[in-house]
């Protein structure tokens, strides 16, 4: 993993915008993002790795990136390479200086050029990875090229899945520079330092650091590491130094505790406090710094999800990667946080994020919001019985778990999603998944999301706990309700801990159909009120069965599926709670905040169903208050008491517009909603039809 060049190149003074201020003002490592400047070209580029080649006639774009972000609607999109180059200038070369890159996702397989020379290559389309550039650099101008390709490669996961592969540097770049002696960036794209809570009481914590030294140096060095930890408002609260030998071109673990006076829990939504670990080597050496939770987590079979011993009802939705039409999965930040802030006002307490490695982003809000997260690699719908397939999903684990150990908000370790081979070697591959994280992280149960042969199937026995995903009442080969089936199933096995990782039905907001007649999954009708039903049913009947350690919804938002062909339009699948594009959050989306949010909710359904064929209608409301009044035209219809957070008033509407109001009183704050029908008499003909309006 340590390389060690002849020639020792050092302090690399970057001419390259974008700069990000070092983490700390005297620590030596510097960070630069490399976003603007770069040429793209689609398709195979022979020659292209050459510094010397041709690039002019390429588009210049901006990172984040993807060649997929265009939607054709035909069920078709581009799979296979593309090229991306980019220069950047060194203007001094210093000794004791090492220059990475890091690239947060490029989809799906990436080989990174310097000038020429090949430098590193990786698997796998949604970890960051880094590649040591100091041996391939030169004086004056450099050029990078990097070539991705999203085709299907048996080699790599996933393999399966119900959604589009975007392909490219999706994810922004960046050159980190630093000392010789640094932590190590090659860590299965992880920051080197990984700390662990244990021994938790209202008196104090131990923290247990395992800093991960390299030396990419001709020499060994002592160095010293000084490590702190921060509250909230930054006042340092513990500390510890400690010395270490660093053999020339290998690495070295420092394993240090430290001991944390009173902590206050990371404890989900009800207090997300966040401490942080800043550790440094030297005076001014090399620094690092992540998030620090202190909590503990416990699945119990009969009182389900414990966070911190207490009760914490998981509930929320799967989370595809953040994208949005014309953008894929190239998204910003602030659309990351955007959809983080949409499921949290929803009244989520936890969020799965489907169906592999998510951008830092991601869990960084969920630390913050305190949402608790299941996340996972991309084993989905098939695995290759080739052992170079067993390696890298065995790679993605390790860089999920890297990357991704020290945030508090991860609370499970997801193994893979619905395999549908039955063939021994699935049962090996997850067996080997099993063993990799219970190597690294001892602490987070697993969890597999099972869906298509018994339940108690080998490979459902696996992991630590198990998901079920369970669509009853949308795809009519599932029989049954999904109550009766988590009932029988505790009853069959209580001693296993479940939950249910998916469920949920299409809705599109362009069809509406109220009440609405049977749906079928396939067709082009998908009335948003049958998803609203289809809801209501299903949390009602999850709603009181405390041994389930989770329930998540199938999906939160729309999302690109280039396969589907369904609903409003081909290539989405439109079961989410909000659409593609985050403008309308649906009936549904609604109905589960009544339930779970500590905010008041009072909302008319069927809001879009606007052109009223029928005088005779009723008005339902989803809500958090005890009872509310109707007014329809300015006249009050009445107050009617919530049963099950809904309440439904029958009227006749008018000829021409008509407005519906609703109002209601929670905790001393009043609420109101509004809404506009319109009802128009059908021609004399057709009112003479049998089934017409009167």
């Amino acid at each position: 993993m340590f390389r060690l060049f002849a020639c020792i190149l050092s302090v690399l003074v970057l001419t390259v915008p974008e700069t990000v201020a070092a983490q700390a003002a005297a620590s030596s490592r510097e960070t630069t993002r490399l976003l603007a400047d770069w040429r793209f070209a689609q398709g195979e580029q022979e020659g292209a790795a050459a510094a010397a080649f041709d690039d002019s006639g390429w588009t210049r774009i901006t990172l984040p990136h993807t060649f997929n972000a265009a939607e054709t609607g035909d069920g078709t999109y581009y799979r296979g390479p593309a090229w991306y180059r980019r220069a950047f200038d060194i203007t001094e070369l210093r000794h004791g200086r090492r220059l990475f890159v890091q690239f947060d996702g490029a989809a799906l397989v990436a080989a990174v050029y310097l000038n020429g020379k090949p430098v590193c290559r990786h698997q796998g389309g949604y970890a960051a990875f880094r590649c040591d550039l100091t041996g391939a650099l030169v004086h004056g101008v450099n050029l990078m090229a990097v070539r991705v390709d999203n085709s299907l490669n048996r080699a790599v996961t996933p393999l399966g899945g119900d959604f589009t592969v975007f392909g490219g540097l999706y994810r922004p770049v960046s050159l980190i520079e630093t000392d010789d002696v640094h932590f190590d960036l090659l860590d299965h794209g992880g920051p080197g330092l990984y700390a662990r809570a244990h021994g938790i009481t209202a008196y104090g914590a131990t923290i247990s650091t395992v800093a991960k030294i390299a030396n990419d140096g001709p020499r060994a060095q002592t160095v010293s590491i000084h490590a702190r930890i921060l509250d909230a408002e930054g006042r340092e609260v513990a500390q510890v130094s400690a010395k270490v030998l660093a053999p020339a071109g290998r690495g070295r673990e420092a394993m240090f505790d430290m001991r944390l006076p009173s902590p206050r829990l990371w404890d989900g939504v009800r207090d997300p406090y966040l401490y942080r670990l800043v550790a440094r080597i030297g005076e001014a050496g090399d620094e690092v710094s992540v998030p620090l939770g202190v909590r503990t987590v416990r699945i119990d079979p009969e009182r389900g999800f414990l966070l911190n011993g207490k009760p914490y009802p998981l509930r929320g939705v799967n989370l595809m990667h953040s994208a949005r039409p014309g953008e894929g999965t190239a998204v910003t930040d602030a659309e990351v946080a955007e959809d983080f802030a949409i499921m949290r006002d929803m009244g989520s307490t936890g969020a799965r994020l489907a169906h592999f490695q998510h951008p830092q982003a991601a869990y960084d809000e969920a630390d913050r919001l305190g949402l608790a997260l299941w996340t996972e690699i991309g084993i989905n719908g098939v695995v290759d019985d080739g052992p170079a397939f067993q390696a890298n999903a065995e790679q993605q684990m390790r860089e999920l778990i890297a990357q991704n150990y020290n945030h508090p908000s991860v609370v499970i370790w997801g193994l893979g999603n619905e395999v549908y081979s039955t063939e021994p070697i699935v049962e090996q591959v997850l067996r080997a998944l099993q063993a990799v994280t219970k190597q690294m992280d001892q602490d987070r149960p697993t969890a597999y999301a099972h869906c298509c042969q018994q339940d108690d199937h080998p490979k459902a026995l696996i992991s630590d706990i198990i998901g079920f995903n369970r669509y009853f009442g949308w795809y009519p080969d599932q029989k049954g309700s999904i109550g009766d089936w988590a009932a029988g199933f505790h009853t069959s096995h209580p001693e296993r801990s479940f939950g249910v990782s998916e469920y949920g039905a299409g809705a599109s907001i362009l069809h509406q159909e109220d009440p609405p007649g049977p749906v079928v999954p396939s067709s082009g009708w998908h009335p948003e009120q049958n998803q609203a039903l289809y809801h209501e049913r299903n949390w009602l009947a999850l709603k009181d069965k405390p041994y389930l350690w989770g329930t998540f919804i199938w999906v939160g938002f729309d999302l690109a599926s280039a396969g589907r062909h369904e609903g409003d339009r081909r290539g989405i699948n439109d079961k989410g709670l909000v659409t593609y594009d985050r403008q309308v959050r649906k009936d549904a989306w609604y109905w589960y905040r009544a339930w779970w949010s500590d905010r008041p909710t009072l909302y008319i359904t069927s809001r879009r169903f606007t052109q009223r064929p029928d005088p005779d209608v009723v008005v339902k409301i989803y809500t958090s208050a005890p009872q509310a009044t109707l007014f329809l035209n300015g006249v009050e219809v009445g107050t009617q008491q919530a049963t099950d957070r809904i309440i439904r008033w029958p009227v006749t509407l008018r000829t021409g517009a008509n407005v519906i109001e609703v109002r209601a009183v929670v905790g001393g704050e009043t609420l109101t909603d509004k809404v506009m029908w319109l009802y128009e008499r059908p021609p004399g003909m057709l009112a003479h039809i049998p089934g017409a309006a009167d």
